[in-house]
């Protein structure tokens, strides 16, 4: 164990968490048409016999604003993906074409927007959580690296500061990718 790696270590883990988070913020919606909304809306297709995500299954596309359009591959399957849809209470009332399935987008209420904040505020402190997770597991292994005499006490002081100003930089990248797209969900 080197001190160098375990922060690398330390950083990429902490990188990952805020990608995860900005990837988990494309799923809430802000009354605009993405395809993050339903892709990973898991489809019970009854023809093959198991559970699916949806983007493995169709062509997801917004040929308008607030609209989404689902092409399955296989036309047998798009009453499984009008069924999961419905299930997963998204809000979004498919409009099954026969071989496409059309979502509308309804406007967002501001009752409804003001959920969606707090759905992002919980997804940005699962993220912190982690983070933190993160900054507890490295400072862990310079206290091994300082009882194999590997670090000094005082080297051991300068290593926590880094793995702290890290974690301070990942907390600040996750506080400002909360802030613009609560911003994103509270504009009309």
């Amino acid at each position: 164990m080197e001190p160098t790696s375990v922060l690398e270590e330390v950083e990429i883990s902490m990188e990952a968490s805020v990608e995860q988070m900005a990837a988990e913020f494309g799923s809430v919606r802000t009354g605009k048409a993405s395809p993050a909304l339903v892709e990973n809306v898991t489809v019970e297709v009854k023809a093959y016999g198991s559970k699916m995500k949806l983007r493995e299954l169709a062509v997801i596309t917004t040929p308008e604003p607030r609209q989404i359009m689902i092409q399955p591959y296989d036309a047998s399957t798009v009453e499984d993906i009008d069924r999961a849809i419905r299930e997963a209470q998204l809000g979004f009332n498919p409009v099954n074409e026969g071989k496409v399935l059309r979502l509308p987008i309804p406007e967002l209420t501001e009752e409804r927007r003001r959920e969606m904040v707090k759905r992002v505020k919980t997804i940005s402190e699962d993220i912190k959580v982690r983070l933190r997770s993160c900054r507890k597991e490295g400072m862990d292994n310079g206290k091994k690296m300082k009882n194999e005499n590997i670090l000094t006490e005082d080297s051991l002081h300068d290593f926590e500061a880094q793995i702290q100003a890290l974690t301070d930089k990942f907390v600040k990248q996750a506080d400002a990718a909360t802030s613009a797209k609560e911003a994103e969900v509270m504009t009309v």
